[in-house]
Order: C-alpha cells, then sequence, then structure tokens
C-alpha cells in the first residue's frame, strides 16, 4: 500500500503554510507561450523566448523586499529551465529570496463529449515521472487548472464530478513525489449570472471537489485551494461590492473547505488589480471565522500594470519592477485586511478591467 510517511506529511504542510505565511502570496507566472503571446501583445512586443525570457527575468530579479509579500511563484516549463545572460537559472533568483518554486502540470482543457460546451484538464499521463523531475529541479509545489463555467444548464453533474476527480487524482500524484498541490476548480466569470448563482455553483464544486479528495486520501494540510471569488457575472447588470463579495465567498467557503486545508489563495479571473485588491481585503476584514489564511494567487492582476510599465525597454526595467513590488505589497497588505485605496499611487491603469472571454492560460 502507498501512502505518506510522517516526514512526507511534515514536508508537504511545511511548504504549504511557508508560502501563506504573514501576509504572503503567490505570483503566476506559468502562462503559456501562447498566452504569453496575447500579453506581449497588448504592448506591441514580439512574441520571442528572449523576449520571455528577458521578462520573467524582470519579475524573478526584483528586490529582495519581493519575499515579505511574495511566498511561492509559479512558473511554465520554459522558465524553469531559463537562464539569464549571464547565465544564471531564473528560478535561483527566487531561491535566494527564499521564495518557494511552482510549476504548472497541466496539459489544458479538452472537451466533454455531449455536453454544451463543457471540459475537463488533461496530463495525468507521465504526471508521476514529471513530478519527479520537478522535485530534482527545485520545485516545492504545483498548478493544476479545471474550468466550468456558469450558463443555464452548466455546470452539470458530470463536469462537476470529473474535473473534481481529476484534481484529486493529481493532487495525489503530487504529493506522492513531496510536491504540494494546488487546487484549482475554477468558474469563470462569462456570463450574466448573480451573485446569488455564482455562490450556488461555487458551493457545489467545492462540496464535490473535498468529496473527492477525501477519497483519494488527499493530504489536505499538504494543500491550498486556488478558487474564483463568488461575484457577479461579467456582463451581469447588477455588479456586487467589495462587501457582498466577501460575504458571499467566505459564505461558501465555510459551508464547504476543511478547517485542515491550510491556505486559500485567490485567483483574479479577470477582476481589474485594484478590484481583485480590494475584494481580498474585505474578506479578511470579514467578521466571520475563517480557519484557513486567505491570501492571493494572481496572475494579471499582479502583472498588468507591470507589462505596461516595461514596454519590452532596457531603460524600463527598474521603473517595471517597481510596479511589480507595490502591487505586491497592496495584496499582502489585502491579505492581513489592511489595505486601503488611499494607499494606490495611480489608480487609473490598475482600475481597467482585465477580462477575457473563457480564458485559457
Amino acid at each position: 500500500m502507498v501512502h505518506l510517511t510522517e516526514e512526507q506529511k511534515l514536508e508537504l504542510r511545511t511548504i504549504a503554510s511557508k508560502i501563506v505565511k504573514d501576509g504572503r502570496g503567490i505570483l503566476a507566472a506559468d502562462e503559456s507561450t501562447g498566452t504569453m503571446g496575447k500579453r506581449l501583445e497588448q504592448i506591441n512586443v514580439k512574441n520571442e523566448e528572449d523576449t520571455r525570457r528577458n521578462y520573467r527575468h524582470l519579475l524573478m530579479s526584483s528586490d529582495k523586499e519581493l519575499s515579505n509579500y511574495i511566498g511561492g511563484v509559479i512558473l511554465f516549463h520554459e522558465t524553469l529551465y531559463q537562464k539569464d545572460v549571464e547565465g544564471k537559472l531564473l528560478k535561483d533568483y527566487l531561491k535566494e529570496k527564499d521564495i518557494v518554486v511552482g510549476i504548472k502540470v497541466d496539459k489544458g482543457v479538452v472537451q466533454l463529449m455531449n455536453t454544451d460546451g463543457e471540459g475537463t484538464t488533461q496530463g495525468l499521463d507521465g504526471l508521476g515521472e514529471r513530478c519527479a523531475q520537478y522535485k530534482k529541479d527545485g520545485c516545492d509545489f504545483a498548478k493544476w487548472r479545471c474550468v466550468l463555467k456558469i450558463t443555464e444548464h452548466t455546470p452539470s453533474a458530470l463536469a462537476i464530478t470529473e474535473n473534481a476527480n481529476v484534481l484529486a487524482r493529481y493532487a495525489s500524484i503530487c504529493q506522492q513525489n513531496g510536491i504540494v498541490p494546488i487546487v484549482e476548480p475554477e468558474i469563470l466569470p462569462d456570463g450574466e449570472h448573480t451573485i446569488e448563482r455564482c455562490q450556488e455553483v461555487t458551493e457545489q464544486v467545492l462540496a464535490a471537489q473535498y468529496k473527492a479528495l477525501s477519497d483519494h486520501h488527499v493530504y489536505l494540510e499538504g494543500t491550498l485551494l486556488k478558487p474564483n471569488m463568488v461575484t457577479s457575472g461579467h456582463s451581469a447588470a447588477i455588479k456586487a461590492s467589495p462587501q457582498e463579495v466577501a460575504n458571499a465567498t467566505v459564505t461558501a467557503l465555510r459551508r464547504t473547505v476543511p478547517a485542515a486545508m491550510p491556505g486559500v489563495v485567490f485567483l483574479s479571473g479577470g477582476q481589474s488589480e485594484l478590484s481583485a485588491t480590494e475584494n481580498l481585503n474585505a474578506m479578511n476584514c470579514h467578521e466571520a471565522c475563517r480557519p484557513w489564511k486567505i491570501s492571493f494567487s494572481y496572475g494579471r492582476a499582479l502583472q498588468a500594470s507591470v507589462l505596461q510599465a516595461w514596454q519590452g525597454k532596457q531603460e524600463c526595467f527598474a521603473a517595471a519592477q517597481m510596479v511589480l513590488m507595490h502591487r505586491a505589497k497592496m495584496n499582502s497588505l489585502a491579505a492581513r485586511g489592511e489595505y486601503k485605496k488611499e494607499m494606490e499611487s495611480d489608480k487609473s491603469s490598475a482600475e481597467q478591467s482585465l477580462f477575457v472571454g473563457n480564458h485559457t492560460y
């Protein structure tokens, strides 16, 4: 029988707790080559390996102060093995700052037959071998994204169950290889649904998810959850306030997520940088008991302003790093319930919506 030893359990829960310690969160820098191309296109920069490397170098080589706000960084496979112009591995910049290195391990979403455009995520084949290699190469946590959507007839029971079991199987394989799994059942914000409908679906999805994790004997203390916030649909006529988002989200989590799980690290889901920070802060100011750390695992909501400041220009390198530091600090304050909107220096770019319909990574 395969089971985790006490030493393995200790390692997993130590890694998970370290990532979300004292207001720290995660920088999701694991965009695929295609997705990175879309980001670079917005600043009129070509999607070439050198350009991607230079941009990731900008992120990874930021001042050591970054480790006060960021506990982990998720990398794409290419980035894990990239070196700067002097031959230094980019991941080593993170190691030197004692930031935990993570890796995206899924192989993307594929459609489920005879469903209303629903899907599941592939990549379980050979995952054990890949995780073993990633562990040797310095990775201590992983990300796997599953996607569900809200319409009149979705998510279906099939989609909920299939994605919950895929995530649970992935989590089990990761833990056997000493890697903390981030469990990410993302419910897309696309649509006109109300916040009440989103809460209802989120509770269904998370309840199924934790049933599956239990069935697969996953060690919850050595995992992190990366869910969507409970919000109105992007096209909804009535938008929920940060307080309404906080109340609906915390309520959904309290009804479905076991206290043994150490940290909830929210995805930003196309919210503007400011909205993602404000909503996170509101949750950490909520009066209800929250047995888990509530923090962030943001991609666009940490990087959009950074890309705009960089513009692909070497002379803008330091200025872009300062923008990253500011956004990381603001979200770290929000993860402690200490953020105030007056702390923002330039609200204009941070208020722009980052929504992408049917978002792929």
